[in-house]
């Protein structure tokens, strides 16, 4: 079971004992038919308000608070009423009710057809004192207090909401004072009321932000409008957007205004199945639960109203056992929507990544199974916790990172692995554990993706989840996966998305939720997918300065290029003081230092673009931290996987062949470099020292050579140093170092080669330095004196003819091995002696 639920209250174990303890268990009905004991409203300091019948069946109201886990006695009806509504206020001095007084057949019966069938009071609880009619109509009425800002508990003034199934919503003032003790309400006549909405089908209220969201109908779309309410300063309508929903309910819906447990079902399950969710990030989703003309199908769509677009979701089902089925039930997770239906399925909808499907969790049978929620009456009143109406309990909702990662395990598919991974990656953010078993679950699991590639997938989402909570508005603009699209399906599910116009705000100087509504909104209308980072320009820039020749790498712009890379690297070595157990950022690599200083600067540009007001300083430390934390990332996994596999420093020692713990590693090396060139990633200082060692003591030569030709291994000035010293010179070892000598590139021959003392390679040597010296000769004539040569001259024309003509060009000042002094005429000419009297078979002396 993927969703993990921990039971905050519970009627049987919170509230039952305490009754009972009272006197008052006797009247309750241990049968489960009767509706004698149920929760009625939750209000927004954490306050559950319930009804049950007492002795002689007298209409009880109490209340319990989750923080004390202490229940309180509100209110007694000394008669058996059906409430309807009920909302206590902040400071508990104020009690709302709303009852049914007769059923339609009662008021025929008794005669009372003048008798108004519903009634809402207005009660003083503090202590229990006068009673105010609000209401005495024949329409049903809910009533819900209006909650100042957290930590103001004193005040002379209550708000309360009235909504009637008449289909208007009304605010009344009220007024009180504390006299003698007693808290009373000061107005004498009529409380001043003022109306906030009409001609609603549906309605939503959001106790934790005291927002209302209804729904207006119109002839061909309906108009969603949001009412938001401030401590101070009144209400006023705040945003409003357009939706093609067909309303032709006439019975009013409404959400999270308490629950009416004795509501027909029938009616009920006819009503409008919609409901608003928002998130901490500015996510806001409008959830429809759509008929289908199909029985064995359910439809519902999702209105993405902060990107733009809504998807309608046609899911098969797998029995369709009439008297199973129910309508959807939706639950907010903040980061996920969930959408439930009991014993088919269980679909966690990604808020802030919507665009792919991938990114979204569909779970069937046992994996989507909820044992505490096996009917579709909860409602979600506040973010991640679901309230079953029917049981009486309200439970914190959590995805369980255990189960996750057996799911991630066992899933077959590319979609379900990928949904997993990034919810483990960006839901439960960074944890160490986690992200131990998510690199081990990767480096099992390489072969087996084939739509995505997983090192890319981990590293970018952990660098998204890293980074983004540093300042606001950078989620829109770093990568938060590595994929551009998704052609892959959800067996049993098809998807259909919809452009919607944006909704329209009205707010000025507002602050939290909607501002960032507001900037996602924004990034929308700028095509937020172009908004990202990517890595073009900089693969573009980086070849293009990888060829330059040397005399240009001193330029101002490639000096303050490298000096990025030393600021990335010093600030590396800041977070890790520990002795490194993977033996990396030992040693300079020129062309990883050069990626590394121009992500720097193609990121830093990039963010200037879209940051101006957050700073340049500010800027600087979030490039250096994208840049340090990607190699902090790739040494992680290199560390994870070092572990696992049980490996020491003694990879470098070339005479002996590698376990099959190093090839493993060798392998996922090989895919690290893949996805580092995928993504034009630059990998930590010595990896390819690192691969290629690991190369030489698993592969066959002919394998080491053909990964050398394509690419895969990268020849190292270290690597190749200490392979040339380190083996002996048999026959297979010469074959080996002669192979890899050959494919040096010019600048690493040079500096490596004095490391071999072998004919060959001085033979190699000195034919290049011909060819050089030979090449600057062009048609150049000098008549300089000639300079020393051996001691002992060599009656040998033709090598006394070129030795003479190289010294020529060298006193011209020309000299192509500068850095290695030893090698010049009089090498060349000693080298050409020694290998002509060994291909005749002489001694040289």
């Amino acid at each position: 079971m993927l969703l993990h639920l921990v039971a905050e209250f519970d009627l049987q174990r919170d509230v039952v004992p305490w009754l009972a303890a009272r006197g008052w268990a006797a009247a309750l009905d241990t049968s489960g038919k009767s509706s004698a004991l149920y929760v009625v409203n939750v209000e927004r300091n954490s306050k559950i308000i319930y009804t049950w019948k007492g002795n002689e069946r007298n209409t009880h109201i109490g209340l319990y608070d989750l923080q004390t886990k202490q229940n309180e006695h509100l209110y007694m009806f000394e008669r058996d009423l059906r409430i309807i509504s009920c909302s206590v206020n902040n400071e508990r001095t104020l009690l709302a009710v709303s009852f049914r007084q007769y059923t339609e057949e009662e008021r025929v019966s008794r005669l009372l057809q003048s008798v108004s069938k519903y009634l809402t009071l207005l009660i003083e609880i503090h202590p229990i004192n006068n009673v105010r009619v609000l209401k005495a109509v024949d329409s049903c009425v809910q009533v819900q207090f209006l909650y100042p800002v957290e930590g103001r508990n004193n005040s002379t003034e209550s708000r309360l909401l009235l909504v009637s199934e008449d289909k208007y919503i009304e605010q009344f003032d009220i007024h009180v004072a504390e006299e003698e003790h007693k808290v009373v309400i000061q107005n004498s006549g009529q409380l001043p009321r003022a109306r906030v909405a009409d001609d609603l089908i549906w309605a939503q209220w959001d106790m934790m932000e005291q927002r209302l969201f209804y729904i207006v109908p119109k002839e061909s779309r309906s108009t969603l409008k949001c009412v938001q309410f401030y401590p101070d300063e009144g209400f006023n309508s705040i945003l409003e957007s357009h939706l093609d929903i067909s309303v032709n309910d006439t019975q009013l819906k409404l959400v999270n205004f308490g629950y009416d447990h004795c509501q027909d079902q029938d009616v009920a399950s006819k009503s409008l199945n919609l409901q608003v969710f928002t998130s901490k990030a500015g996510g806001f989703c409008v959830c429809y639960s759509l008929a289908s003309d199909t029985p064995d199908e359910i439809r519902y769509s999702i209105y993405f109203l902060h990107k733009g677009y809504n998807k309608t979701f046609t899911v098969s089902l797998e029995r369709t056992e009439s008297h199973q089925l129910k309508e959807v039930a939706f639950m907010n997770l903040d980061y996920y929507v969930a959408a439930y239906l009991p014993g088919q399925f269980l679909h966690l909808l990604n808020i802030e990544h919507p665009d792919l499907l991938c990114y979204s969790l569909f779970l069937t049978g046992e994996d989507a199974r909820i044992d505490m929620l096996q009917n579709c009456s909860i409602q979600s009143p506040l973010m991640s916790t679901v309230l079953d109406c029917r049981v009486g309990s309200m439970y914190a909702v959590s995805i369980s990172d255990s189960a996750l990662l057996q799911f991630l395990q066992n899933s077959k598919q590319d979609s379900e692995r990928l949904a997993a991974l990034h919810c483990a990656l960006l839901y439960f953010r960074h944890t160490e554990d986690l992200e131990m078993q998510i690199i081990w679950w990767i480096s099992e699991n390489l072969s087996t993706c084939h739509s995505f590639d997983p090192i890319q997938e981990f590293i970018i989402a952990s660098l998204y989840c890293r980074m983004c909570p540093e300042t606001h508005n950078l989620d829109k603009l770093l990568p938060y996966t590595s994929l551009l699209d998704w052609i892959g399906i959800i067996p049993g599910v098809t998807c259909a998305t919809d452009i919607i116009s944006l909704p329209v705000l009205e707010f000025q100087n507002s602050k939290g939720f909607w501002e960032k509504l507001n900037s996602n909104l924004e990034s929308v209308k700028y095509a937020e997918p172009h908004l990202h980072y990517h890595s073009n320009v900089l693969r573009r820039e980086w070849r293009n300065l990888s060829e330059e020749r040397e005399e240009r790498r001193t330029t101002a712009y490639m000096r303050n290029i490298f000096e990025n890379a030393k600021k990335v690297l010093s600030h590396l070595d800041t977070w890790d003081s520990e002795e490194r157990l993977v033996p990396l950022f030992q040693e300079e690599d020129y062309q990883q230092q050069l990626l590394m200083g121009l992500m720097v600067a193609q990121l830093k540009d990039h963010l200037m673009r879209h940051l101006q007001y957050v700073g340049k300083k500010k800027i600087d430390q979030i490039v250096l931290d994208y840049v340090a934390n990607l190699l902090n990332l790739v040494h992680r996994i290199m560390k994870e996987v070092w572990r696992r596999y049980q490996l020491h420093s003694c990879i470098f020692c070339f005479d002996e062949r590698g376990s099959t713990g190093e090839f493993a590693v060798f392998h996922i090396m090989s895919r690290i470099l893949e996805a580092a060139n995928g993504m034009c990633m630059p990998l930590p200082p010595g990896f390819h020292t690192l691969h290629f060692g690991l190369g030489v003591r698993c592969l066959p030569l002919h394998t080491l050579l053909h990964y050398i030709d394509t690419g895969v291994l990268h020849l190292t000035e270290t690597c190749v140093g200490k392979l040339l010293k380190d083996l002996d010179d048999t026959e297979k070892n010469e074959k080996l170092k002669f192979s890899i000598v050959m494919r040096l590139p010019e600048a690493l021959s040079q500096k490596v080669r004095q490391f071999w003392n072998h004919p060959i390679n001085a033979n190699f040597i000195a034919r290049k330095y011909v060819k050089l010296l030979l090449e600057k000769l062009g048609n150049r004539q000098s008549s300089s004196p000639m300079p020393e040569r051996l001691s002992v001259p060599v009656e040998f024309l033709p090598l006394n003819y070129l030795t003479n003509m190289l010294a020529e060009i060298e006193n011209q000042g020309v000299h192509p091995y500068e850095k290695q002094d030893h090698v010049n005429v009089r090498f060349v000419e000693e080298t050409a002696l020694k290998h002509t009297m060994t291909f005749l078979g002489l001694k040289y002396s």
